[in-house]
Protein backbone atom coordinates (compact mmCIF):
# COMPACT_ATOMS: atom_id res chain seq x y z
CA UNK A 1 0.00 0.00 0.00
CA UNK A 2 0.87 3.93 -0.80
CA UNK A 3 1.66 5.62 2.23
CA UNK A 4 -1.19 8.04 1.19
CA UNK A 5 -4.05 5.21 1.30
CA UNK A 6 -2.48 4.16 4.90
CA UNK A 7 -2.44 7.43 6.11
CA UNK A 8 -6.13 7.86 4.49
CA UNK A 9 -7.16 4.85 6.60
CA UNK A 10 -5.97 6.01 9.96
CA UNK A 11 -7.26 9.60 9.22
CA UNK A 12 -11.02 7.62 8.68
CA UNK A 13 -11.62 11.39 6.43
CA UNK A 14 -12.00 13.78 9.64
CA UNK A 15 -9.90 16.50 10.54
CA UNK A 16 -6.83 17.53 8.17
CA UNK A 17 -4.56 20.26 8.34
CA UNK A 18 -6.42 22.56 6.01
CA UNK A 19 -9.54 22.17 8.21
CA UNK A 20 -7.49 23.10 11.45
CA UNK A 21 -6.48 26.22 10.22
CA UNK A 22 -10.29 27.25 8.74
CA UNK A 23 -10.98 26.35 12.44
CA UNK A 24 -8.17 27.74 14.21
CA UNK A 25 -9.12 31.48 11.50
CA UNK A 26 -12.71 31.15 13.17
CA UNK A 27 -11.95 30.95 16.42
CA UNK A 28 -9.03 33.67 16.52
CA UNK A 29 -11.61 36.05 14.68
CA UNK A 30 -9.53 36.21 11.69
CA UNK A 31 -12.73 36.12 9.24
CA UNK A 32 -16.24 36.38 10.04
CA UNK A 33 -17.07 33.28 7.62
CA UNK A 34 -15.47 30.87 5.22
CA UNK A 35 -15.53 31.32 1.74
CA UNK A 36 -13.41 28.95 -1.01
CA UNK A 37 -13.63 28.62 -4.55
CA UNK A 38 -13.10 25.92 -6.74
CA UNK A 39 -10.96 27.65 -10.08
CA UNK A 40 -10.78 24.99 -13.35
CA UNK A 41 -9.82 26.12 -17.07
CA UNK A 42 -12.19 25.70 -19.01
CA UNK A 43 -9.64 23.93 -21.82
CA UNK A 44 -10.67 20.07 -21.34
CA UNK A 45 -12.97 17.45 -18.97
CA UNK A 46 -12.27 17.51 -15.10
CA UNK A 47 -10.87 14.13 -14.30
CA UNK A 48 -10.84 12.36 -10.48
CA UNK A 49 -8.09 14.52 -9.03
CA UNK A 50 -10.26 17.77 -9.68
CA UNK A 51 -13.13 15.53 -7.86
CA UNK A 52 -10.35 15.19 -4.97
CA UNK A 53 -10.25 19.96 -4.68
CA UNK A 54 -13.90 20.16 -5.52
CA UNK A 55 -14.77 17.79 -2.52
CA UNK A 56 -12.56 19.93 -0.52
CA UNK A 57 -13.47 23.27 -1.22
CA UNK A 58 -16.95 23.05 -1.55
CA UNK A 59 -16.56 20.41 1.70
CA UNK A 60 -14.91 22.75 3.77
CA UNK A 61 -17.55 25.79 2.83
CA UNK A 62 -20.69 23.34 3.80
CA UNK A 63 -18.85 22.20 7.01
CA UNK A 64 -17.84 25.79 8.84
CA UNK A 65 -21.15 27.15 7.15
CA UNK A 66 -19.59 29.18 4.35
CA UNK A 67 -19.82 29.03 0.80
CA UNK A 68 -17.61 28.08 -2.17
CA UNK A 69 -17.55 29.77 -5.83
CA UNK A 70 -17.34 27.73 -8.95
CA UNK A 71 -14.62 30.38 -10.69
CA UNK A 72 -13.51 29.66 -14.39
CA UNK A 73 -9.97 30.75 -15.02
CA UNK A 74 -10.83 31.88 -18.36
CA UNK A 75 -7.41 33.42 -19.48
CA UNK A 76 -5.98 31.68 -22.30
CA UNK A 77 -8.79 31.80 -25.42
CA UNK A 78 -6.67 29.69 -27.66
CA UNK A 79 -7.83 26.76 -25.88
CA UNK A 80 -10.57 27.62 -24.07
CA UNK A 81 -14.45 26.48 -25.62
CA UNK A 82 -18.15 26.32 -24.23
CA UNK A 83 -18.21 22.68 -24.18
CA UNK A 84 -15.81 22.40 -21.49
CA UNK A 85 -17.38 25.04 -19.42
CA UNK A 86 -20.95 23.04 -19.74
CA UNK A 87 -19.13 19.82 -19.46
CA UNK A 88 -16.83 21.27 -15.78
CA UNK A 89 -20.88 22.69 -14.64
CA UNK A 90 -22.72 19.32 -14.65
CA UNK A 91 -19.58 17.19 -13.51
CA UNK A 92 -19.58 19.38 -10.70
CA UNK A 93 -23.22 19.27 -10.04
CA UNK A 94 -23.31 15.36 -10.74
CA UNK A 95 -20.27 15.54 -7.73
CA UNK A 96 -23.26 16.87 -5.68
CA UNK A 97 -22.21 20.20 -4.98
CA UNK A 98 -23.70 23.85 -5.82
CA UNK A 99 -22.09 27.10 -5.75
CA UNK A 100 -25.81 28.70 -6.49
CA UNK A 101 -25.32 32.37 -7.50
CA UNK A 102 -21.57 32.44 -7.04
CA UNK A 103 -20.76 31.11 -11.03
CA UNK A 104 -17.80 33.47 -11.56
CA UNK A 105 -15.28 34.17 -14.45
CA UNK A 106 -11.66 35.45 -14.56
CA UNK A 107 -12.95 37.56 -17.62
CA UNK A 108 -15.63 39.06 -15.10
CA UNK A 109 -12.47 40.79 -13.75
CA UNK A 110 -10.67 41.86 -17.26
CA UNK A 111 -11.05 45.74 -16.69
CA UNK A 112 -10.23 45.73 -13.07
CA UNK A 113 -7.17 43.40 -13.46
CA UNK A 114 -5.77 45.87 -16.34
CA UNK A 115 -6.64 48.89 -13.74
CA UNK A 116 -4.13 47.18 -11.76
CA UNK A 117 -1.55 46.68 -13.76
CA UNK A 118 -1.48 50.01 -15.16
CA UNK A 119 -1.21 50.71 -11.22
CA UNK A 120 2.07 48.38 -11.00
CA UNK A 121 3.51 50.23 -14.22
CA UNK A 122 2.93 53.58 -12.49
CA UNK A 123 4.94 52.27 -8.75
CA UNK A 124 7.25 51.16 -11.00
CA UNK A 125 6.91 47.63 -9.94
CA UNK A 126 6.18 46.62 -13.76
CA UNK A 127 7.68 47.65 -17.12
CA UNK A 128 6.87 46.39 -20.91
CA UNK A 129 9.56 43.92 -22.40
CA UNK A 130 10.48 43.40 -25.85
CA UNK A 131 12.67 40.35 -25.51
CA UNK A 132 12.02 37.32 -27.35
CA UNK A 133 10.63 34.14 -25.86
CA UNK A 134 13.95 32.13 -26.17
CA UNK A 135 16.04 35.39 -24.97
CA UNK A 136 13.24 35.92 -22.18
CA UNK A 137 14.13 32.52 -20.77
CA UNK A 138 18.27 32.51 -21.48
CA UNK A 139 18.17 35.80 -19.31
CA UNK A 140 16.17 34.18 -16.01
CA UNK A 141 19.10 31.68 -15.69
CA UNK A 142 18.91 28.70 -13.83
CA UNK A 143 18.10 27.16 -10.23
CA UNK A 144 21.98 27.62 -9.85
CA UNK A 145 22.54 30.56 -11.68
CA UNK A 146 21.01 33.87 -10.98
CA UNK A 147 19.09 36.05 -14.11
CA UNK A 148 20.03 38.55 -15.41
CA UNK A 149 18.21 42.05 -16.46
CA UNK A 150 16.23 42.80 -19.24
CA UNK A 151 17.70 45.40 -21.24
CA UNK A 152 14.00 47.35 -21.59
CA UNK A 153 13.12 46.84 -17.42
CA UNK A 154 14.51 50.23 -16.64
CA UNK A 155 12.19 51.92 -19.35
CA UNK A 156 10.71 55.03 -17.73
CA UNK A 157 7.34 54.71 -16.57
CA UNK A 158 5.23 56.87 -19.25
CA UNK A 159 7.16 54.72 -21.97
CA UNK A 160 5.66 51.37 -20.18
CA UNK A 161 2.42 52.99 -19.65
CA UNK A 162 2.32 54.14 -23.42
CA UNK A 163 3.44 50.55 -25.02
CA UNK A 164 1.07 48.83 -22.58
CA UNK A 165 -2.07 50.79 -23.33
CA UNK A 166 -0.89 50.52 -27.11
CA UNK A 167 -1.07 46.95 -26.53
CA UNK A 168 -4.25 46.90 -24.98
CA UNK A 169 -5.02 49.07 -28.52
CA UNK A 170 -4.12 45.98 -30.83
CA UNK A 171 -0.85 47.89 -32.32
CA UNK A 172 1.51 44.93 -31.73
CA UNK A 173 1.54 41.02 -32.94
CA UNK A 174 0.99 37.87 -30.96
CA UNK A 175 4.67 37.71 -28.78
CA UNK A 176 5.93 41.03 -30.18
CA UNK A 177 5.97 42.03 -26.32
CA UNK A 178 4.64 41.44 -22.44
CA UNK A 179 4.01 42.74 -19.19
CA UNK A 180 6.50 42.06 -16.74
CA UNK A 181 6.59 42.42 -13.08
CA UNK A 182 9.90 44.40 -11.53
CA UNK A 183 10.82 41.92 -8.50
CA UNK A 184 14.29 40.54 -8.57
CA UNK A 185 16.23 38.55 -11.13
CA UNK A 186 18.34 36.92 -8.89
CA UNK A 187 15.61 35.27 -6.16
CA UNK A 188 15.91 31.96 -5.65
CA UNK A 189 12.46 31.29 -6.53
CA UNK A 190 12.45 31.11 -10.52
CA UNK A 191 8.89 32.56 -9.98
CA UNK A 192 10.31 35.29 -8.50
CA UNK A 193 12.54 36.88 -11.66
CA UNK A 194 10.05 39.22 -13.36
CA UNK A 195 7.56 36.87 -13.99
CA UNK A 196 5.04 38.10 -16.79
CA UNK A 197 1.59 39.59 -16.19
CA UNK A 198 0.50 40.08 -19.44
CA UNK A 199 0.73 38.20 -23.26
CA UNK A 200 -0.58 39.55 -26.17
CA UNK A 201 -2.76 37.42 -27.82
CA UNK A 202 -5.29 38.48 -31.14
CA UNK A 203 -7.64 35.58 -30.18
CA UNK A 204 -11.34 35.53 -29.71
CA UNK A 205 -12.36 34.93 -26.17
CA UNK A 206 -16.06 32.78 -25.77
CA UNK A 207 -17.33 35.08 -23.23
CA UNK A 208 -15.61 38.61 -24.03
CA UNK A 209 -15.02 37.91 -28.26
CA UNK A 210 -12.54 40.78 -29.52
CA UNK A 211 -12.40 43.19 -26.50
CA UNK A 212 -9.35 42.33 -25.82
CA UNK A 213 -6.41 41.17 -27.46
CA UNK A 214 -3.59 41.11 -24.06
CA UNK A 215 -4.91 38.42 -21.54
CA UNK A 216 -3.28 37.98 -17.97
CA UNK A 217 -1.39 34.83 -16.91
CA UNK A 218 -2.53 32.33 -14.76
CA UNK A 219 -0.46 34.28 -11.50
CA UNK A 220 -1.92 37.54 -12.01
CA UNK A 221 -5.51 36.72 -12.89
CA UNK A 222 -5.52 34.18 -10.15
CA UNK A 223 -4.87 35.76 -6.59
CA UNK A 224 -6.28 38.93 -7.67
CA UNK A 225 -9.22 37.18 -8.81
CA UNK A 226 -9.41 35.56 -4.73
CA UNK A 227 -9.53 39.68 -3.75
CA UNK A 228 -11.75 40.47 -5.67
CA UNK A 229 -14.40 37.73 -4.37
CA UNK A 230 -13.27 38.08 -0.91
CA UNK A 231 -11.99 34.41 -0.64
CA UNK A 232 -10.84 33.58 2.87
CA UNK A 233 -9.09 30.26 1.96
CA UNK A 234 -7.41 29.67 -1.56
CA UNK A 235 -6.57 25.83 -1.64
CA UNK A 236 -4.30 24.55 -4.26
CA UNK A 237 -2.20 21.34 -5.18
CA UNK A 238 1.49 21.42 -4.22
CA UNK A 239 2.72 22.19 -7.25
CA UNK A 240 1.59 25.99 -6.66
CA UNK A 241 3.61 25.94 -3.48
CA UNK A 242 6.51 27.80 -5.19
CA UNK A 243 3.83 30.25 -6.72
CA UNK A 244 2.67 31.25 -2.90
CA UNK A 245 5.56 33.97 -2.68
CA UNK A 246 4.18 35.36 -5.83
CA UNK A 247 0.91 35.14 -4.94
CA UNK A 248 1.50 37.41 -1.91
CA UNK A 249 3.70 39.92 -3.54
CA UNK A 250 1.14 41.20 -6.39
CA UNK A 251 -1.45 41.41 -4.04
CA UNK A 252 0.62 43.37 -1.58
CA UNK A 253 1.93 45.36 -4.66
CA UNK A 254 -1.45 46.19 -5.66
CA UNK A 255 -2.71 47.32 -2.22
CA UNK A 256 -5.05 45.01 -1.48
CA UNK A 257 -6.66 45.41 2.63
CA UNK A 258 -8.36 42.00 3.07
CA UNK A 259 -5.94 39.52 1.29
CA UNK A 260 -6.49 36.09 0.84
CA UNK A 261 -4.32 33.36 2.03
CA UNK A 262 -3.00 30.36 0.03
CA UNK A 263 -2.64 26.67 1.34
CA UNK A 264 -1.64 23.76 -0.47
CA UNK A 265 -1.55 20.12 0.09
CA UNK A 266 -1.19 16.85 -2.19
CA UNK A 267 -2.66 16.15 -5.52
CA UNK A 268 -4.32 12.66 -5.84
CA UNK A 269 -2.11 10.41 -7.40
CA UNK A 270 -4.03 7.09 -8.83
CA UNK A 271 -2.24 3.91 -10.32
CA UNK A 272 -3.04 2.70 -13.28
CA UNK A 273 -3.96 6.05 -15.15
CA UNK A 274 -2.93 9.51 -15.82
CA UNK A 275 -4.12 12.42 -14.17
CA UNK A 276 -2.61 14.96 -16.24
CA UNK A 277 -4.88 17.18 -18.65
CA UNK A 278 -2.28 17.77 -20.86
CA UNK A 279 -1.73 13.89 -21.31
CA UNK A 280 -5.38 13.20 -21.24
CA UNK A 281 -5.67 15.51 -24.09
CA UNK A 282 -3.38 13.69 -25.93
CA UNK A 283 -5.18 10.47 -25.70
CA UNK A 284 -8.46 12.00 -27.26
CA UNK A 285 -6.39 14.09 -29.87
CA UNK A 286 -4.72 10.95 -31.33
CA UNK A 287 -7.80 8.82 -30.81
CA UNK A 288 -6.41 6.38 -28.41
CA UNK A 289 -9.75 6.85 -26.51
CA UNK A 290 -13.11 7.66 -27.49
CA UNK A 291 -13.46 10.59 -26.31
CA UNK A 292 -13.38 12.38 -22.92
CA UNK A 293 -15.78 10.39 -21.57
CA UNK A 294 -14.86 7.16 -22.55
CA UNK A 295 -15.00 4.31 -20.04
CA UNK A 296 -11.46 3.79 -19.65
CA UNK A 297 -10.24 7.24 -18.85
CA UNK A 298 -10.44 8.81 -15.68
CA UNK A 299 -12.75 11.89 -16.46
CA UNK A 300 -15.58 12.61 -13.95
CA UNK A 301 -17.91 12.40 -17.05
CA UNK A 302 -16.19 9.21 -18.00
CA UNK A 303 -16.49 7.52 -14.58
CA UNK A 304 -20.43 9.04 -14.73
CA UNK A 305 -21.18 6.76 -18.47
CA UNK A 306 -19.41 3.71 -16.98
CA UNK A 307 -21.88 3.64 -14.37
CA UNK A 308 -20.10 4.97 -10.88
CA UNK A 309 -21.89 6.36 -8.57
CA UNK A 310 -21.05 9.84 -7.27
CA UNK A 311 -21.63 9.03 -4.02
CA UNK A 312 -18.95 6.35 -4.39
CA UNK A 313 -16.28 8.84 -5.69
CA UNK A 314 -17.61 11.28 -2.30
CA UNK A 315 -16.73 8.74 -0.35
CA UNK A 316 -13.39 7.65 -2.00
CA UNK A 317 -12.46 11.16 -1.99
CA UNK A 318 -13.39 11.14 1.88
CA UNK A 319 -11.07 8.37 2.67
CA UNK A 320 -7.68 10.13 1.60
CA UNK A 321 -5.80 12.18 4.04
CA UNK A 322 -4.94 16.25 3.01
CA UNK A 323 -1.33 16.13 3.43
CA UNK A 324 1.50 18.28 2.01
CA UNK A 325 3.27 14.82 0.91
CA UNK A 326 2.29 13.39 -2.72
CA UNK A 327 2.09 9.63 -2.67
CA UNK A 328 -0.11 6.83 -5.01
CA UNK A 329 -2.83 5.89 -4.50
CA UNK A 330 -3.99 2.34 -5.53
CA UNK A 331 -6.71 2.32 -8.63
CA UNK A 332 -8.21 -0.60 -6.36
CA UNK A 333 -9.12 1.55 -3.22
CA UNK A 334 -11.63 3.52 -5.53
CA UNK A 335 -13.02 0.48 -6.86
CA UNK A 336 -13.59 -1.07 -3.56
CA UNK A 337 -15.96 2.21 -2.79
CA UNK A 338 -17.45 1.84 -5.97
CA UNK A 339 -18.62 -1.93 -5.11
CA UNK A 340 -19.30 -1.01 -1.59
CA UNK A 341 -22.29 1.36 -2.88
CA UNK A 342 -23.28 -0.58 -5.90
CA UNK A 343 -23.66 -3.65 -3.79
CA UNK A 344 -26.31 -1.86 -1.69
CA UNK A 345 -28.00 0.21 -4.61
CA UNK A 346 -27.43 -1.81 -7.37
CA UNK A 347 -30.60 -4.05 -8.51
CA UNK A 348 -30.11 -7.60 -9.44
CA UNK A 349 -30.62 -8.70 -13.14
CA UNK A 350 -29.40 -11.70 -15.43
CA UNK A 351 -27.49 -11.69 -18.66
CA UNK A 352 -25.30 -14.32 -20.22
CA UNK A 353 -22.55 -12.40 -21.97
CA UNK A 354 -21.05 -15.46 -24.11
CA UNK A 355 -23.99 -17.22 -24.74
CA UNK A 356 -24.30 -21.41 -25.19
CA UNK A 357 -27.56 -22.45 -26.12
CA UNK A 358 -29.43 -25.04 -24.13
CA UNK A 359 -32.35 -27.46 -25.26
CA UNK A 360 -34.07 -28.85 -22.17
CA UNK A 361 -35.81 -31.72 -24.28
CA UNK A 362 -38.43 -32.70 -21.71
CA UNK A 363 -39.71 -29.22 -21.68
CA UNK A 364 -42.85 -28.79 -23.58
CA UNK A 365 -42.38 -27.13 -26.83
CA UNK A 366 -44.26 -23.42 -27.72
CA UNK A 367 -44.92 -23.01 -23.87
CA UNK A 368 -43.29 -20.90 -21.61
CA UNK A 369 -43.99 -19.68 -17.89
CA UNK A 370 -42.47 -16.71 -15.66
CA UNK A 371 -40.73 -17.44 -12.61
CA UNK A 372 -40.37 -15.18 -9.54
CA UNK A 373 -37.14 -13.53 -9.20
CA UNK A 374 -35.43 -11.11 -6.73
CA UNK A 375 -34.33 -7.60 -7.32
CA UNK A 376 -31.48 -7.62 -4.68
CA UNK A 377 -31.08 -10.91 -1.97
CA UNK A 378 -30.13 -8.49 0.53
CA UNK A 379 -33.06 -5.49 0.20
CA UNK A 380 -36.75 -6.97 0.30
CA UNK A 381 -37.41 -3.74 0.03
CA UNK A 382 -36.60 -3.69 -3.62
CA UNK A 383 -39.17 -6.21 -4.24
CA UNK A 384 -39.19 -8.86 -7.11
CA UNK A 385 -40.01 -9.42 -10.59
CA UNK A 386 -40.74 -12.28 -13.34
CA UNK A 387 -38.73 -13.71 -15.14
CA UNK A 388 -39.67 -15.82 -18.52
CA UNK A 389 -38.63 -19.60 -18.85
CA UNK A 390 -38.92 -21.74 -21.86
CA UNK A 391 -37.84 -24.99 -23.48
CA UNK A 392 -34.20 -23.11 -24.97
CA UNK A 393 -32.52 -20.93 -22.82
CA UNK A 394 -28.95 -19.47 -22.75
CA UNK A 395 -26.35 -19.92 -20.26
CA UNK A 396 -22.52 -18.92 -20.17
CA UNK A 397 -20.39 -20.56 -22.12
CA UNK A 398 -17.46 -20.81 -18.98
CA UNK A 399 -20.24 -22.61 -17.35
CA UNK A 400 -19.71 -25.57 -19.09
CA UNK A 401 -16.79 -28.23 -19.78
CA UNK A 402 -16.91 -31.36 -21.16
CA UNK A 403 -14.36 -32.73 -19.45
CA UNK A 404 -14.73 -31.16 -15.72
CA UNK A 405 -12.52 -31.55 -13.40
CA UNK A 406 -13.46 -32.43 -9.86
CA UNK A 407 -14.36 -29.07 -8.26
CA UNK A 408 -15.62 -27.79 -11.45
CA UNK A 409 -19.27 -27.52 -9.86
CA UNK A 410 -21.06 -26.41 -12.77
CA UNK A 411 -22.39 -27.86 -16.19
CA UNK A 412 -20.88 -31.37 -17.80
CA UNK A 413 -21.54 -34.39 -19.16
CA UNK A 414 -24.47 -36.39 -16.85
CA UNK A 415 -23.88 -33.49 -14.34
CA UNK A 416 -26.77 -31.81 -12.56
CA UNK A 417 -27.23 -27.80 -11.70
CA UNK A 418 -29.70 -25.15 -10.60
CA UNK A 419 -31.24 -22.68 -12.92
CA UNK A 420 -31.27 -19.34 -10.67
CA UNK A 421 -34.91 -19.08 -9.72
CA UNK A 422 -35.73 -22.24 -11.88
CA UNK A 423 -35.29 -25.79 -11.98
CA UNK A 424 -32.77 -28.53 -11.57
CA UNK A 425 -31.27 -29.37 -14.97
CA UNK A 426 -28.93 -32.00 -16.20
CA UNK A 427 -26.32 -32.39 -19.14
CA UNK A 428 -27.56 -35.01 -21.36
CA UNK A 429 -25.93 -34.88 -24.49
CA UNK A 430 -23.21 -31.91 -26.03
CA UNK A 431 -23.66 -31.32 -29.99
CA UNK A 432 -20.64 -29.82 -31.56
CA UNK A 433 -20.02 -28.06 -35.03
CA UNK A 434 -17.75 -29.59 -37.73
CA UNK A 435 -14.47 -28.00 -36.33
CA UNK A 436 -15.32 -29.45 -33.07
CA UNK A 437 -16.83 -26.73 -31.14
CA UNK A 438 -19.57 -26.60 -28.60
CA UNK A 439 -22.78 -25.19 -29.68
CA UNK A 440 -25.58 -26.65 -28.04
CA UNK A 441 -26.71 -28.61 -25.04
CA UNK A 442 -29.03 -31.17 -24.49
CA UNK A 443 -30.87 -31.69 -21.26
CA UNK A 444 -33.34 -32.49 -18.89
CA UNK A 445 -35.19 -30.70 -16.06
CA UNK A 446 -37.08 -31.73 -13.34
CA UNK A 447 -40.72 -30.17 -12.99
CA UNK A 448 -40.59 -31.10 -8.91
CA UNK A 449 -37.55 -28.50 -8.48
CA UNK A 450 -39.39 -25.30 -9.66
CA UNK A 451 -38.08 -22.10 -7.53
CA UNK A 452 -34.37 -24.12 -7.11
CA UNK A 453 -35.57 -26.87 -4.50
CA UNK A 454 -35.74 -30.26 -5.10
CA UNK A 455 -38.48 -32.35 -2.43
CA UNK A 456 -36.37 -34.96 -1.92
CA UNK A 457 -33.94 -32.77 -0.43
CA UNK A 458 -31.06 -33.64 -2.97
CA UNK A 459 -28.47 -31.14 -3.19
CA UNK A 460 -26.60 -29.93 -5.75
CA UNK A 461 -23.63 -27.73 -5.51
CA UNK A 462 -24.31 -25.46 -8.49
CA UNK A 463 -26.02 -23.07 -9.39
CA UNK A 464 -25.83 -20.98 -12.90
CA UNK A 465 -27.46 -17.67 -14.39
CA UNK A 466 -29.68 -18.31 -17.73
CA UNK A 467 -32.03 -16.30 -19.51
CA UNK A 468 -35.04 -17.71 -22.17
CA UNK A 469 -33.96 -17.75 -25.43
CA UNK A 470 -37.51 -16.73 -26.99
CA UNK A 471 -37.52 -14.21 -25.18
CA UNK A 472 -34.28 -12.39 -24.59
CA UNK A 473 -33.00 -9.12 -25.74
CA UNK A 474 -29.41 -8.50 -27.56
CA UNK A 475 -26.76 -6.04 -26.95
CA UNK A 476 -23.35 -5.06 -27.30
CA UNK A 477 -21.22 -5.34 -24.10
CA UNK A 478 -18.32 -3.29 -23.53
CA UNK A 479 -15.73 -4.94 -20.90
CA UNK A 480 -12.71 -2.69 -19.54
CA UNK A 481 -9.52 -3.15 -17.79
CA UNK A 482 -7.02 -0.28 -16.65
CA UNK A 483 -6.03 1.96 -19.28
CA UNK A 484 -2.41 1.59 -18.54
CA UNK A 485 -0.48 -1.45 -17.69
CA UNK A 486 2.26 0.14 -15.41
CA UNK A 487 0.75 1.06 -11.76
CA UNK A 488 3.09 4.10 -12.39
CA UNK A 489 2.65 5.27 -16.32
CA UNK A 490 6.32 6.76 -17.58
CA UNK A 491 6.45 10.31 -17.05
CA UNK A 492 7.87 11.12 -20.65
CA UNK A 493 6.52 11.42 -24.04
CA UNK A 494 6.51 7.66 -24.71
CA UNK A 495 4.07 7.15 -21.76
CA UNK A 496 1.64 6.00 -24.97
CA UNK A 497 3.59 3.34 -25.18
CA UNK A 498 2.02 1.95 -21.72
CA UNK A 499 -1.31 1.74 -23.17
CA UNK A 500 -2.90 -1.39 -22.14
CA UNK A 501 -3.63 -3.28 -25.16
CA UNK A 502 -6.09 -5.17 -23.29
CA UNK A 503 -8.20 -2.11 -21.89
CA UNK A 504 -11.11 -2.49 -23.86
CA UNK A 505 -13.29 -6.24 -25.28
CA UNK A 506 -16.24 -5.92 -27.06
CA UNK A 507 -18.55 -8.62 -26.83
CA UNK A 508 -20.71 -8.25 -29.78
CA UNK A 509 -23.63 -10.13 -28.82
CA UNK A 510 -25.06 -10.51 -25.11
CA UNK A 511 -28.60 -12.07 -24.30
CA UNK A 512 -30.30 -10.48 -21.34
CA UNK A 513 -33.51 -10.89 -19.49
CA UNK A 514 -36.52 -8.90 -21.07
CA UNK A 515 -36.87 -6.27 -18.33
CA UNK A 516 -33.32 -4.68 -18.97
CA UNK A 517 -34.85 -3.69 -22.50
CA UNK A 518 -36.89 -1.10 -20.07
CA UNK A 519 -33.31 0.45 -18.21
CA UNK A 520 -32.60 3.99 -18.23
CA UNK A 521 -29.52 5.03 -19.60
CA UNK A 522 -26.62 5.88 -17.29
CA UNK A 523 -28.49 3.55 -14.44
CA UNK A 524 -26.22 0.57 -13.04
CA UNK A 525 -27.34 -2.80 -12.27
CA UNK A 526 -25.41 -6.15 -11.45
CA UNK A 527 -25.42 -8.89 -13.90
CA UNK A 528 -25.39 -11.77 -11.31
CA UNK A 529 -21.93 -13.55 -11.04
CA UNK A 530 -21.04 -11.54 -13.75
CA UNK A 531 -20.57 -7.77 -12.30
CA UNK A 532 -21.86 -4.22 -12.41
CA UNK A 533 -22.96 -2.62 -15.76
CA UNK A 534 -24.29 0.44 -16.81
CA UNK A 535 -26.59 1.23 -19.92
CA UNK A 536 -24.62 3.53 -21.77
CA UNK A 537 -25.43 7.21 -21.95
CA UNK A 538 -24.32 7.48 -25.96
CA UNK A 539 -26.31 3.97 -26.91
CA UNK A 540 -28.62 2.33 -25.60
CA UNK A 541 -27.89 -0.62 -27.15
CA UNK A 542 -24.36 -1.09 -25.26
CA UNK A 543 -23.80 -2.31 -21.85
CA UNK A 544 -20.98 -0.87 -20.20
CA UNK A 545 -19.07 -2.98 -17.34
CA UNK A 546 -18.55 -0.50 -14.68
CA UNK A 547 -16.63 -3.16 -12.22
CA UNK A 548 -16.49 -6.90 -11.69
CA UNK A 549 -17.71 -8.45 -8.36
CA UNK A 550 -14.15 -9.37 -6.95
CA UNK A 551 -12.95 -7.07 -4.46
CA UNK A 552 -8.91 -7.91 -3.83
CA UNK A 553 -8.55 -3.97 -1.66
CA UNK A 554 -11.19 -5.94 0.62
CA UNK A 555 -9.59 -8.46 1.26
CA UNK A 556 -5.66 -6.91 1.88
CA UNK A 557 -7.42 -4.89 4.10
CA UNK A 558 -10.11 -7.61 6.00
CA UNK A 559 -13.20 -6.78 5.36
CA UNK A 560 -15.76 -8.81 4.17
Amino acid sequence: MSDVVNEAEEDGGGSDFIRDIVRADLQAGRHQGVVTRFPPEPNGYLHIGHAKSICLNFGIAEEFGGRCHLRFDDTNPTREEQEFIEAIQTDVRWLGFDWGEHLHFASDYFEQLYQWAEGLIEAGKAYVDDLPVDEMRAYRGSLTEAGRNSPYRDRAVAENLDLFRRMRAGEFPDGARVLRAKIDMAAGNMNLRDPVLYRILHSAHPRTGTDWCIYPNYDFAHGQSDAIEAITHSLCTLEFADHRPLYDWLLEAIGVDERPRQYEFSRLNLSHTALSKRRLTQLVEEGCVDGWDDPRMPTVSALRRRGVPAAAVRDFISRLAITKSDGLVEMAMLEHCIREQLNVDAPRRMAVLRPLKVVIENYPEDESEMLTAQNHPGNADMGSREVPFSRELYVERDDFMEDPPRKFFRLGPGREVRLRYAYFITCNEVIKDDDGEVTELRCSYDPETRGGNAPDGRKVKGTIHWVSAAHAVDAKVRLYEHLFNSEEPPSGDDFLADLNPNSLEVLPQAWLEPDLANLPAGQTVQFERMGYFCRDSANDAVFNRTLGLRDSWAKIKGKS
